[in-house]
């Protein structure tokens, strides 16, 4: 608009037409062109203030209080150039309209209570961090999806002292400050609404669905309790049982996920009450390292599925909302440019079904979120949008295989299945609409082992997929999945687990992406492994995956199958009436990341402790024998050190090389570090600042230093 005002404007009268000569009074031509100039000044104000300005609470937020705000936090701490931060906490409440076709996929939103309006209510926590100085600020929300109602973001991007920290306050909670030197405004919100209140969880209510005649729903459902102690004695259910009634519900046992399942009889367990039970005699404990599974009849089923429409809905408020219908101003009003999610696990299997049901187009047609990156989603959904959903149930080698997780479409692209004769993809809506994020599916080597995490690669047949032009994937090769959450030491497993961390690629990643998204500038080449280069095999035989055979340690080459099942007619509507569901088969190839002479993955983003290995380090571990042994070890990974001497080695039956074979001395280690460093960071895997960090690191370790 303004170039083509400038061009009226700034053309002198007699060259507008230079051939014809106006036959008017130079008077009359006078005054027309000044009105006329002043008509498509005040013509292009409003435009350019209706394209600029933010619009009035379209997004169904109704009301936004914000209850606490501390400013500043973080004792006062300034960040560089973005300086202090303020908190604000709160509750948004808001609305959906169910009979719009965007909302009308949410499991049960047409048995949902409505208000005056005909709309379907829902509140939730708010938490934000953003720079004191507005204009400082980066003018880009990071929005971290919460895991399980937790802040995982301060511990894996700012290296915070704390795994988990929902309510950062002091100057050692900001870690190292990365994202608050980077000027994001953090916001965090609930969505899972199978988490409970306190210890600054986010929360979030959602209405109960109920028939027609206003009765409460009643339906199956199944719990699956992991006992790997020595200590529990009563259960707790994630919804209350219609009735206490013993006859119309089961409890079975098992050690191992392939084993039969042997019925627990009715005389040794009962109802505590009608959300808790117990085995009998009261206080018998529940067996460790064992399987059990309670099968009852349901209610109370919440609307779980409502949660992808208030994370729509309020990130859609934050950027494009000036009040909320009371008048309260939007906290983030006129400040905002692009959006990013950030995830941990979880809430990336949730992301993943937002995009697909649709939820990155708000109500008014705009794409919500900018970019997403995903951190250890695998290729998995999650339990989020059916009748009595479980949100908190993971699906793993051993554990919650039962529970819908993990059906077609598993890639991002629309492709042909031929088991199910669907054509889908994760995609599909978002490329209909045109509201489509750019993505970064970065992913631990677990999810290869426990989350089909090639099928987000391959097709349904096991074929490389080739990448779609907004996402790209990348592996941390040999990396578990929540390290640096739990303790180290072999726990339940049988090798010590995999301490290694993400969080210097992960830092990387959050700039490259926003780079891509604001400022186009090409991300990194995706780096993950395919089949087509041999790098992405079957888990067995051993040899063809690649690991060595090392003294004392078990390789089980266990994985998560790609398993079909059928839990009834009605489970394209959100309904499971088959439970335990029918195992049709496990028609779905999924793959692992093949390793070097010293059991390391071989593609993917090798960080410095991989590329110049202490030990092995897998991205699955073997259960220890008394919490049923040779099943993996869910998320954990284990760490096998190497020997130190070649005579070591030897005297062990070691086949993998010593370090002193791998690096000679202390310096040619440190050497080999700062290359591998160097090499990350200008492949944009790594900042400077952790490459320095990892090379103080290394210097100022033991590693081959003369003990004498």
């Amino acid at each position: 608009m303004t170039k083509i005002l400038n061009s009226v404007v700034n053309v002198p009268a007699g060259e507008v037409h230079a051939n014809i000569r106006d036959p008017r009074p130079l008077h009359e031509r006078q005054w027309l062109r000044s009105n006329v100039l002043a008509l498509l000044t005040g013509l292009a104000v409003l435009i350019t203030f209706f394209l600029a300005a933010p619009i009035p609470a379209q997004a169904r937020i109704t009301r936004i209080e914000i209850t606490r705000v501390e400013s500043p936090t973080f004792e006062g701490m300034s960040f560089g150039e973005v300086g202090r931060y303020e908190k604000l906490v709160g509750r948004a409440f808001g609305e959906v309209d169910p009979n719009d076709q965007r909302n009308m996929v949410i499991a049960d939103i047409a048995l949902a209570p409505r208000n005056a309006k005909g709309k379907v209510e829902y509140s939730t926590d708010v938490y934000i961090l953003r720079p004191v100085e507005r204009s400082a600020g980066n003018h880009k929300i990071f929005f971290e999806m919460n895991n399980r109602g937790n802040n995982f973001s301060f511990g894996l991007l700012n290296s915070a002292p704390a795994a988990v920290l929902n309510d950062p306050t002091t100057v050692a909670d900001a870690g190292n400050g990365f994202l608050m030197r980077q000027g994001y405004t953090i916001v965090l919100s609930g969505w899972d609404a199978g988490v409970t209140a306190g210890g600054g969880r986010q929360t979030i209510a959602v209405p109960i669905a109920r028939n027609p005649d206003g009765s409460l729903i009643v339906g199956p459902a199944l719990e699956e309790f992991v006992i790997d102690n020595s200590t529990t004695t009563m259960s707790v259910l994630t919804y209350p049982a219609a009735t206490v009634d013993k006859s119309q519900a089961s409890l079975t046992v098992r050690v191992h996920y392939a084993d039969a399942r042997t019925p627990v009889a009715s005389g040794d367990w009962e109802y505590v009450n009608a959300s808790t039970i117990r085995l009998l005699p009261a206080g018998t404990q529940f067996q460790q390292g064992r399987l059990y599974e309670f099968k009852y009849p349901a209610t109370g089923a919440r609307l779980v599925g409502l949660g992808f429409a208030a994370t729509r809905d309020l990130a859609a408020f934050f950027r494009w909302g000036t009040t909320d219908e009371a008048g309260n101003l939007n906290p983030l009003a006129a400040d905002i440019q692009f959006v990013y999610t950030f995830c941990f696990s979880q809430p990336c299997r949730f992301m993943h079904d937002f995009l697909h049901l649709g939820f990155n187009e708000d109500e008014q047609g705009q794409r919500v979120f900018d970019g997403i990156l995903n951190w250890v989603g695998g290729a998995s959904g999650g339990f989020f949008n059916y009748r009595f959903a479980q949100p908190a149930r993971t699906h793993r080698q051993r554990i919650g295989r039962q529970y819908p997780e993990r059906q077609f479409p598993f890639a991002n692209q629309v492709i042909f299945d031929p088991i199910t004769g669907k054509t889908d993809g994760r995609l599909r809506r978002c490329l209909a609409s045109g509201t489509c994020p750019k993505i970064f599916e970065a992913n631990s080597a677990n999810e290869y082992w426990v989350k089909a995490g090639s099928l987000l690669h391959t097709d349904t047949r096991g074929n490389d997929l080739p990448d779609p032009p907004n996402v790209r994937f990348y592996l941390f090769s040999s990396l578990p999945h929540s390290a640096g959450i739990g303790p180290t030491g072999p726990g339940i497993c049988q090798q010590p687990r995999n301490p290694l961390v993400a969080n210097a690629g992960l830092r990387a990643l959050l700039v490259a992406l926003d780079e891509w998204v604001s400022a186009g500038k090409e991300p990194p080449a995706s780096q993950v492994p395919r089949r087509g280069d041999g790098t992405l095999v079957a888990s067995l035989p051993q040899n063809v995956m690649g690991f060595p055979i090392i003294p004392g340690v078990t390789y089980s080459g266990l994985m998560t199958t790609g398993d079909l099942f059928d839990y009834g007619t009605a489970f394209d509507q959100g309904i499971l009436t088959t439970l335990p569901p029918l195992l049709l088969g496990s028609p779905y190839p999924s793959f692992v990341p093949k390793t070097d002479i010293n059991g390391n993955d071989i593609a993917g983003i090798r960080l410095p402790e991989i590329a110049v290995p202490l030990a092995t380090y897998t991205g699955w571990g073997v259960r220890a024998s008394a919490f049923a042994g040779d099943d993996l070890c869910d998320a954990a990974g284990a760490m096998i050190p190497l020997r130190r001497t070649q005579g070591e080695r030897t005297a062990a039956g070691d086949p993998r090389p010593a370090l002193e074979e791998l690096y000679g001395d202390h310096w040619g280690y440190v050497l080999r570090v700062a290359r591998s460093s160097l090499d990350l960071y200008q492949q944009r895997f790594m900042s400077w600042d952790d490459v320095y960090r990892t090379f103080a690191e290394a210097a100022g370790s033991n590693v081959l230093l003369d003990q004498r």
